[in-house]
């Protein structure tokens, strides 16, 4: 690691089981696109809430604007980046999917994140909407990450726990839900989540499944790093395998990465 780079810390989006598959997809393409464009982005991170996700990014020079509804989460957010001496690249918004491009510059984003946002939302209109709005965040070129719920997942979840009812409304429901008690408002399927994208004027350049065992391995199972990096390296290996990727459609959540053409 290079000097002048940050050091992940335990537990935070780099090293975490659930997100270090969609941080590195998320680095690499930022990356990308600051090497295209020679500077450092300008990131919207909608539903950012402490800055998970941020603060790494704004570690790495880039300049984030955080929308989230909740002002408790968005001062949590600034206590973090002042503890890590990056809060003058960080910008905190109150604000949610329906009011994104009114606290926003229109077109100005060159990367737009958008992780487990859409599960929340009220109905279909709600999320046709939010994805017409994280698009036109955009700036030509730029990037959108999307991250939601993978019906599939919860479905093989609940037949395992013998809820066989349960999966199958899970699997038939218009939404993904598992029942009344489901604490997920909705679930995606990968075609649904890319034809989200597309109809709002993006192209898809690359859709994976992760966290295809990380939500089924019980916590004792991956104790030392030892455990957790051989996991993480099994995830990496199946969402890249030619024959086996087809299983991404089984993981408990599916990533997006999607660009606004340039004309």
């Amino acid at each position: 690691m290079a000097d002048d780079q940050p050091r992940p810390r335990r537990g935070g989006v780099e090293t975490s089981i659930r997100t270090a598959a969609i941080w590195r997809s998320v680095l690499a393409a930022a990356t990308e696109r600051a090497e295209q464009i020679g500077r450092a982005l300008r990131v919207v991170d909608l539903g950012g809430g402490t800055g998970g996700l941020a603060v790494p990014l704004a570690e790495r020079g880039h300049e984030v604007t955080v929308v989230d509804p909740s002002p408790d989460a968005l001062a949590s957010l600034m206590r973090r980046a002042r503890e890590v001496g990056v809060d003058e690249r960080i910008v905190a918004l109150q604000g949610d999917a329906a009011t994104l491009c009114q606290v926003v510059p229109v077109g100005d984003a060159d990367l737009v994140c958008c992780h487990g946002v859409l599960e929340v939302l009220d109905d279909d209109a709600a999320v046709t909407a939010a994805a017409a709005s994280l698009a036109q965040a955009m700036a030509p070129g730029g990037t959108l990450s999307l991250v939601v719920a993978q019906r599939l997942a919860v479905v093989l979840g609940r037949a395992l726990a013998g809820r066989f009812d349960q999966a199958r409304t899970a699997l038939t429901g218009a939404d993904g839900r598992w029942g009344i008690a489901d604490p997920v408002p909705r679930r995606f399927d990968s075609d649904q989540v890319r034809a989200l994208v597309t109809d709002a004027g993006l192209e898809v350049v690359d859709a994976h499944g992760v966290r295809l065992f990380a939500d089924l391995v019980p916590a004792a199972m991956t104790d030392t790093d030892a455990d957790r990096e051989a996991l993480m390296e099994l995830e990496d290996a199946i969402a890249a395998h030619p024959t086996y990727a087809f299983l991404g459609n089984l993981a408990g959540a599916v990533h997006v990465l999607a660009r606004r053409p340039e004309s």
